[in-house]
């Protein structure tokens, strides 16, 4: 039987009050899944559970092309699960992908924020990509500190989300809000590919380090 990684998707779809739509960044999981899905059994959990909203849909990529094509893998995606259904025993490891909307609904979730603990304290890993380190900012473990304190982490950078011109629309800068939890941030220049490993905590800077980070995860879960 396969080891089993927990995707981990947004089910927010509005970008703030700008009346675009927004969800999870599409190739933020379609790559690292085309590294690690032969390999591990992934499921997939968001906030809402269902069919989470799509972000980033570019069918000129291949592997979001494949993908998307897959109807074993659309099945899994219009499915997610609720947090409440996923026992965290269950996991290896826990990603959180990327996409604006996980900046809304990632975290302050208290649910997905016990799971990922609870995977790490058992020797899991913890990992996420561009938005998706959202998912890290309030996890705290047993011992009641935050789990990014003291680790070198990466995310979508303040940088970043002015050029994309949404350091105005987010309701805060993700890499404030690490530093501001004690995390050491290293990045890359804007808009490359960069992904920081730190023990069993493995971020991703951009959709352009989602493949990147799947390898990285890989190679961590086949130590």
């Amino acid at each position: 039987m396969k080891d089993k990684i927990l995707f981990v998707v947004t089910s927010h779809a509005q970008l703030g009050d700008t009346g675009k739509k927004t969800g999870y960044f599409l190739s933020e999981v379609t790559h690292p899944w085309s590294v690690l899905g032969d390999k591990f059994e992934i499921d997939v959990v968001s906030p809402k559970g269902g069919r989470p909203p799509v972000d980033g849909f570019d069918l000129s990529d291949p592997i979001n092309r494949r993908f998307w094509n897959d109807p074993d893998w659309q099945d899994k995606m219009s499915a997610t699960m609720t947090p409440d259904q996923v026992n965290a025993d269950d996991y290896r490891a826990i990603f959180y992908a990327g996409g604006h909307g996980a900046m809304w609904d990632f975290p302050d979730n208290k649910e997905l924020a016990r799971i990922a603990a609870s995977i790490y304290e058992r020797g899991g890993i913890v990992s996420a990509v561009c938005h998706g380190p959202a998912g890290l900012v309030n996890i705290l473990l047993s011992d009641g500190t935050n789990l990014v304190k003291g680790r070198k982490v990466d995310s979508f950078t303040n940088a970043e989300e002015e050029a994309n011109g949404t350091a105005a629309i987010v309701p805060f800068m993700l890499q404030t809000a690490l530093t501001d939890k004690g995390a050491e941030f290293e990045s890359a220049a804007p808009f490359t590919d960069h992904v920081v490993t730190d023990g069993r905590l493995i971020t991703g800077q951009n959709p352009m380090s989602a493949l990147s980070l799947g390898q990285t995860l890989l190679a961590a879960m086949q130590k």
